[in-house]
């Protein structure tokens, strides 16, 4: 029974890192007011009929913090790269050039950045939610084993581990929250 408890903790931090980590990438999409070629992660581009990355088709560089520079390895594809652009949310406006495509990032306004604090805000919830049904998955597991015979006090312990797992990973989106909440609003 010692096994499979452990086997559960760890499973249960496992995937409480797999979680944070997805809500740092997702942070990592946000814009906070300086480009970043993980703005463009998101975005597809149809290339020979196979909805493809941009970082997949073409190199992404971001030559000052106001602009990035996509150079694709063919040049057949700048086409596409420029209408994903376009059709994308991001709000920006793709200047090709003859064989690569510049983008212009325009400064935020206070509107907009408000905007993406509260988008940040929506993340870090979806966050937790997350964190927190893992907790409940293995908190339902560890119940499982003690109606199986399991010793009550080993699974109280169990418990209370996962718990201290949801405690830490929730201060660690909120402390990534908090972080480019400032990033977002330092002008």
């Amino acid at each position: 029974m010692d096994e499979e408890i452990q086997l559960f903790l760890s499973d249960a931090e496992e995937s409480m890192e797999k979680a944070l980590q997805h809500f740092s990438t997702e942070l990592s999409r946000i814009r906070a007011g300086k480009a970043s070629p993980a703005m463009l992660d998101s975005l597809r581009v149809d290339y020979y009929g196979t909805p493809t990355p941009i970082s997949q088709v073409a190199n992404v560089g971001a030559p000052d913090a106001r602009s990035l520079v996509i150079k694709p390895w063919e040049k057949n594809v700048l086409g596409e790269i420029s209408k994903a652009i376009k059709n994308s949310d991001l709000g920006l406006n793709p200047i090709m050039d003859a064989d690569s495509i510049r983008l212009n990032l325009p400064p935020m306004t206070e509107e907009r950045r408000r905007d993406l604090v509260k988008q940040v805000k929506n993340e870090s919830e979806g966050g937790k939610v997350r964190i927190r049904g893992i907790r409940k998955d293995v908190n339902e597991s560890l119940r499982k084993l003690l109606k199986e015979g399991a010793p009550e006090d080993a699974i109280k312990d169990a418990e209370a581990k996962v718990q201290k797992f949801t405690d830490s990973y929730i201060v660690k989106i909120d402390g990534l929250m908090s972080k480019k909440e400032s990033e977002i609003m330092t002008i």
